[in-house]
């Protein structure tokens, strides 16, 4: 279950009991996973659409992408060419 809140988003997960709460740039690449994307394309993503230089931008999508793949929100496929969906 999902809730928009002006530009950001919370997720419930009822079976685990957990909700998480996205900021604007987490919502938009959460967004931009319906379709599984490769780490260059999700990040490509963000330059065209944040005033962010490309090292600040890859260093926190990386930490973004670890947090959501621990939480197991998001899952790296190894047999899609290393997609995140």
């Amino acid at each position: 279950m999902e809730a928009d809140i002006g530009n950001e988003l919370v997720a419930l997960d009822p079976e685990a009991g957990s909700c998480f709460g996205f900021n604007e740039v987490a919502t938009s690449v959460w967004r931009s996973l319906e379709q599984p994307k490769t780490f260059d394309e999700l990040r490509d993503e963000l330059l065209g659409e944040y005033d962010v230089d490309l090292e600040q931008c890859s260093r926190e999508l990386q930490m973004l992408l670890k947090d959501l793949i621990a939480k197991r929100l998001i899952e790296k496929s190894e047999a899609a060419g290393n997609n995140l969906r």
